[in-house]
């Protein structure tokens, strides 16, 4: 590709990048640096669910089932094969292959009926995952889970920190080409009117089936890194609290957007571990989910299309 002939958009992506890479010798608190880690990974989280339900107008209640996977293969890795890059790369590949598997699979069986019958399927089987992993204690540690120490070259702060950087990159300009391409406008066109798609020759189930799986490997490769960050896996990876979080992520971002999610991701979980801190100063911030949902409400008041919807609807109105 021509340099001269990159978008001023992707000009603007690549200084932020930059801007991100050279953080962590500003910050160099790990207090600030674990924040900013976990909003890369739940912005990937984000993005994977903005390809399902901004782009193609899919509605999923069990997304954390990928998420999850991607969690669970890599903690178990890394304790029985041994903290090492090996076992890292066979723990991540795993999480990938099922998590590709699984959203294959629910795909095939419900994506050719109207959208609610995929939404309720996978909020069954995010339950049926989270009660495998209660009662598999000896591979899963239950509810209590298990942690796990990190191989050597990502053990330090930084290093995890630059790991999360790159795939959050990675996935983010790749997410951005696809939904870019003939492949994501005809996802659109899905998401926009379904029957006339379908009448124009498309094979809508196809389109639909590889969505969740990019979706599905996308979240799974968030699991991955959230493990990472924990050195800690348990249950909660497949609780539905983690699907509605990054539901809220979303919708406050602006849905088939891509950078609205990211936005999202970040004012969530500042506003959590802010709203928490204050916890001392006034006993109704130890009720920080009050003040959250508060939030969350005025966003939709204000920014009814998402922050970054918004946004881009007053510029269009006052382009023309």
């Amino acid at each position: 590709m021509n340099i001269q002939n990159l978008e001023k958009s992707t000009w603007f992506y690549l200084c932020i990048t930059l801007l991100l890479f050279i953080l962590p010798m500003v910050i160099t608190e790990r207090s600030l640096q674990f924040i900013i880690i976990q909003i890369f990974i739940f912005g990937i989280f984000a993005m994977s669910y903005d390809l399902l339900l901004g782009y193609t107008g899919i509605i999923s209640f069990g997304h954390v089932i990928f998420f999850g996977l991607g969690a669970y293969t890599t903690g178990i890795a890394l304790d029985r094969l041994g903290a090492t890059i090996g076992s890292l790369v066979i723990g991540a590949f795993i999480g990938v292959l099922l998590a590709a598997f699984v959203s294959l699979l629910v795909g095939m069986l419900t994506l050719r009926l109207k959208s609610h019958f995929y939404a309720m399927l996978t909020l069954a089987l995010s339950g049926l995952f989270l009660v495998a992993a209660e009662k598999w204690r000896p591979m899963t540690g239950g509810n209590d889970g298990f942690t796990f120490r990190l191989p050597d070259i990502i053990r330090e702060p930084n290093h995890l920190y630059i790991l999360c950087l790159i795939f959050f990159v990675l996935i983010f300009f790749g997410l951005r080409r696809l939904t870019n391409s003939p492949f994501g406008k005809v996802l659109m066109a899905i998401r926009e009117n379904e029957n006339r798609t379908t009448s124009l020759g498309y094979k809508v189930v196809y389109y639909k089936v590889i969505a969740s799986i990019v979706s599905g490997v996308v979240a799974s490769l968030a699991g991955v890194l959230y493990a990472l960050s924990l050195r800690f896996v348990n249950t909660g990876v497949f609780a539905t609290d983690l699907t509605i979080d990054v539901l809220l992520m979303t919708i406050i971002g602006g849905v088939g957007t891509l950078i609205g999610p990211i936005i999202g991701a970040g004012l969530v979980e500042l506003a959590h571990h802010w709203l928490s801190s204050l916890a001392d100063v006034h006993w109704i911030f130890e009720r920080w989910i009050i003040l959250y949902g508060t939030l969350y409400i005025l966003v939709v008041i204000f920014f009814p299309l998402g922050i970054i919807g918004t946004i881009r609807s007053k510029l269009a109105g006052r382009n023309k």
